[in-house]
């Protein structure tokens, strides 16, 4: 027997199938609406009564909403891949242009951007200037990030920051060769 005084969240409701166009269409205003104590958010926490969307469930209106919605669901999911493949082929395609600088420059530059960072200490392991160096090329090139746009936190985009990073990576190592081995340890941690 279900507890009548069970509530559902939207993300209850969407993992039941529910679309946001079905649950403003066809339950309308939510029952309860408040803050959620655990987590600061100006987003309001909306429950609906369970015993009211399984009523709503069995209706012939959500279940023609829902076919519909099934449709537009798969459509989605068809663009969303090929958007997914058009930015893994565009990071494939995209010339990485490493800045080329004398080695007494790109020190300089390393250790001026680890102190922008806030670092204290002037590390005094051996291997701290070519970690520094390569911390400071990784954050020159953060413009193709730009290229990630269009991928939003779902499994392409973990692929697609996978792919751009070791390209980068790749491209610091070809124009620098002394900062190959770091570059690829970074590889092989952000693996």
């Amino acid at each position: 027997m279900t507890d009548r005084t069970t509530y559902v969240t939207l993300a209850g409701l969407r993992g039941r199938g529910w679309s946001d166009a079905m649950i403003g269409e066809l339950l309308g205003q939510a029952d309860v609406q408040g803050r959620d104590p655990r987590r600061w958010s100006l987003a309001p926490v909306l429950l609906y009564l369970l015993a009211r969307v399984e009523a709503v469930e069995r209706t012939p209106e959500f279940l023609g909403a829902s076919a519909v919605a099934g449709r537009g669901s798969a459509a989605a999911g068809a663009g969303a891949e090929r958007r997914r493949l058009a930015v893994l082929a565009s990071i494939r395609a995209e010339p990485i242009e490493v800045p080329r600088l004398p080695a007494a420059e790109l020190e300089r530059r390393a250790v001026r951007h680890r102190h922008l960072l806030g670092a204290r200490s002037p590390g005094g392991a051996a291997g701290a200037m070519v970690r520094w160096q390569v911390g400071y090329l990784r954050h020159a090139l953060s413009r193709y990030d730009t290229l990630l746009d269009g991928l939003y936190g779902d499994t392409g985009r973990a692929e697609a920051e996978r792919l751009l990073r070791r390209r980068v990576y790749e491209a610091i190592a070809a124009a620098y060769p002394h900062l190959a081995r770091e570059c690829g340890r970074r590889m092989a941690v952000e693996r």
